[in-house]
């Protein structure tokens, strides 16, 4: 998902994503932590996202530009 997809979201729906986000990062750490094999990338790309999420949910409260 494209930074300029999430800015266009409406905070309640940003504050969604990022509850999803943050519990797939879990299940991949509990899955981990398990000695199931996942892929290596996801637990960057979900880092990542939630970083962008938290960024325009910060923009937005803020009122600046995104």
């Amino acid at each position: 998902m494209s930074f300029k997809d999430i800015v266009k979201r409406t905070p309640a729906e940003l504050r969604e994503e990022l509850l999803k986000l943050r519990r797939e990062q879990f299940n991949l750490r509990m899955a981990a932590a398990a000695g199931q094999p996942a892929k290596s990338d996801q637990f960057g790309k979900v880092k990542k996202s939630i970083a962008r999420v938290k960024t325009a949910l910060s923009q937005q409260r803020l009122g600046g530009k995104v």
